[in-house]
């Protein structure tokens, strides 16, 4: 299936490309659904990428961006120390085997669900961050609506099946909770983890994804299996300042998950290239009446984007900007737009916003200049 575009829509609101149709064909994979995404949350390949299916404990990529996103917040820290219930001792599948009561760091928590994909300790953390894990879940799925995700119903933090109700997404959905978690950096201390331990070294912890020692530059993220779900993988790599995520769902064996994520992220790695516009194309725009005399535009969604290896050497660059703003601008505001064009042809269009707001002046901050103006002519 050829690639026929990249939308970033929940990062790059308002970016068009064309249809890519020079890009050579992925190649038949074994899984009943894939996605490969640039981090930035442009779409490189789908493969029934809509179809709903089980994510088995790929569920915990939601799980850890919500943890990660705590963490910035500033509701834990990496020494909070959260307490295993009665509840979450009682999962099953892969778990650390917590005691009712038992208290585990933060930090030693999120290593267990990374490395270990420890059912207890994922929702102990889930239980830790809303009081409860039904209230957790509901955060899970709005986090899930506000990440442009239409095919995902979460029912608990690990993805284990529940009494007559399962766990239901995409792989198009998982990237682009993939790629939302890749926005906090600190979660590839965990995912890039081969072996480690907890409990002060006497529980050993081993990666589930194998790819960590068999593919270069992979960085993460999560491996899920259950016998209705298949084998599963959200699998993250970087090479040449290129961050990719591979979907692989419902493939029959392991093997064949570790073949399709490596085949995804070969592909990209073969066919695109991040590209950064001169900086120096990005000159700050005036602020009439403003706190500060200019507003420095940026590129939404980041300093660069994806486009295809073989037209990066003829990529022109477009800047549409005014010649001047009358203040207040505020931070995000959409000032301009940037065109890449090829030959003529147009690649894509980008938002450029602002940087940083500038407030508008006052009648005070005009009285006080014109003061000053007057102690300077004495």
């Amino acid at each position: 299936m050829a690639v026929k575009k990249m939308i970033c829509a929940a990062l790059l609101s308002g970016l068009l490309l064309t249809q890519a149709a020079a890009l050579p064909e992925m190649g038949e994979l074994n899984a009943k659904s894939a996605a490969l995404y640039a981090a930035n949350g442009q779409e490189l390949y789908t493969y029934n990428a809509d179809e709903p299916l089980q994510p088995a404990s790929v569920t915990k990529i939601m799980t850890m961006l919500l943890a990660m996103e705590a963490l910035e917040r500033g509701e834990v820290t990496l020494d909070t120390m959260v307490t295993g219930s009665e509840y979450a001792c009682s999962m099953g599948g892969t778990q650390v085997w917590l005691e009712p009561g038992e208290q585990l760091s933060f930090d030693e928590m999120m290593k267990a669900i990374a490395v270990g994909s420890a059912n207890d300790c994922a929702v102990a953390v889930a239980e830790h961050l809303a009081g409860t894990e039904d209230a957790f879940v509901e955060r899970m799925n709005q986090r899930a609506v506000e990440l442009g995700c239409t095919n995902t119903k979460f029912i608990n933090a690990n993805g284990l099946d529940g009494m007559g109700e399962k766990t239901m997404t995409s792989a198009r959905d998982i990237a682009l909770i993939s790629c939302e978690l890749l926005k906090h950096p600190k979660i590839l201390d965990y995912t890039g983890i081969w072996m480690d331990s907890i409990r002060g070294g006497t529980f050993s912890l081993a990666n589930t994804n194998k790819m960590l020692k068999s593919y270069p530059g992979l960085t993460g993220l999560k491996t899920g299996y259950i016998s209705e779900a298949g084998y599963c993988i959200s699998a993250s790599a970087e090479r040449d300042g290129l961050s990719l995520v591979a979907v692989v769902m419902a493939a029959p064996t392991k093997e064949n998950r570790m073949a399709d994520a490596s085949a995804l992220l070969n592909y990209g790695f073969a066919n695109f290239a991040a590209y950064t516009p001169p900086a120096d194309e990005l000159t700050p725009v005036p602020v009439a009446l403003g706190r500060a005399d200019s507003v420095q535009p940026v590129m939404q969604g980041g300093a660069s984007f994806i486009v295809e290896k073989e037209k990066i050497s003829a990529l022109e660059t477009h800047m549409e900007l005014p010649a001047a703003l009358t203040a207040p601008v505020q931070a995000g505001q959409e000032i301009g737009k940037l065109t890449v064009t090829n030959g003529g042809e147009t690649l894509l269009e980008v938002p450029l916003t602002a940087a940083e707001t500038v407030e508008a002046v006052t009648v005070a901050d005009l009285f006080l200049s014109f003061l000053g103006g007057l102690s300077g002519a004495q």
